[in-house]
């Protein structure tokens, strides 16, 4: 199996984790400065976006390794186990904050707003930068036989995962910004941990999202955006295809796609193998983005039970 370039890739993600540090840097001073919670949650959604940052960084030059001995599919699954990992760093924060807003709930202190929000402003517009940096991109790897109505679908989740969590820190800094407007027009202390409620939230459904398509992937599930009957039915539209069975479609990385499947060919057409052979494997790239294939040829129909049989 061949591995892919993921230089370009790289480069973003070593400035993406430099300027979301300098990030964290000043909302830690600020949020301390300023006494604002709302800050200080989105402080440890940042270390938590360094964090993601830095494992789907180190999974990529995981993923980028060619197989050997030990692991004939290569390193691809270290991209989906990094997303794992930043799901369930996403589901810890966003904990940690509902705990300590519900504390400053029942026990406000004095906030500086105006601090709070020059602080903030800064977040956002790095957070800006660093969100086009990355979302702009996470399709670099799509493979160019897939058609325009696949090629949505396919993405990296690995860079999908840290995506979110510079995404989830951007509309964090927006609900501070957003905090400290009200508080100084207000006086309303409240408003903090009520903010700091709402980001953990934020943080919670992206948490859902990676947590939910990982552990979709670790088990082999089918990958998002195809289905067994459409390929099923693709496969059995060329001539020389009677039906096909025991037919799987999973997911190898953040992005790799398998299939095999045991196709019956209509009376004659193991002669010509090697051409439908080919047929089948243009048709699987160009339609589903599918490249690494195990096909075998039968001559009989399959019985009850096996997957995907017509």
């Amino acid at each position: 199996m061949q591995t892919r370039d993921t230089s370009n890739t790289q480069k973003r993600f070593i400035l993406s984790i430099a300027l979301t540090s300098l990030i964290l840097v000043a909302e830690v001073i600020g949020g301390i400065w300023s006494g604002s919670l709302a800050l200080l949650s989105d402080a440890a959604h940042v270390f938590s976006d360094i964090f993601a940052l830095g494992l789907s960084f180190f999974a990529l030059r995981l993923a980028a390794r060619p197989p050997d001995d030990r692991h004939s599919y290569g390193w691809h699954r270290a991209e989906v186990i990094a997303a794992l990992i930043n799901g369930v760093s996403l589901l810890v924060i966003s904990v940690g904050i509902w705990v300590e807003a519900i504390g400053r709930w029942r026990s406000p202190v004095e906030i500086k707003s105006l601090e709070m929000m020059i602080i903030a402003v800064i977040g956002l517009a790095v957070n800006i930068v660093v969100a086009l940096i990355l979302g702009g991109h996470d399709h670099d790897h799509d493979h160019p036989h897939v058609q325009a109505n696949q090629k949505k679908e396919v993405r990296n989740l690995n860079v999908h995962s840290a995506y979110l969590h510079v995404l989830g820190d951007l509309i964090s800094s927006v609900g501070v910004i957003v905090a400290a407007l009200l508080i100084r027009l207000t006086g309303a202390r409240w408003i903090d941990p009520f903010i700091s409620i709402l980001i953990g939230g934020i943080i919670l459904i992206s948490a859902y999202r990676v947590l939910r398509r990982s552990l979709h992937i670790l088990n082999e599930g089918v990958p998002d955006g195809l289905s067994i009957r459409e390929i099923n039915l693709s496969i059995t539209s060329l001539p020389e295809v009677e039906t096909v069975h025991d037919l799987h479609v999973w997911n190898l990385g953040a992005e790799q796609l398998a299939l095999s499947a045991h196709i019956v060919l209509l009376p004659g057409g193991l002669a010509q193998q090697a051409q439908v052979m080919e047929r089948v494997k243009t048709m699987l790239a160009a339609q589903f983005s599918i490249e690494h294939t195990t096909l075998q040829f039968e001559e009989t129909h399959c019985g009850e039970g096996h997957g995907g049989c017509n």
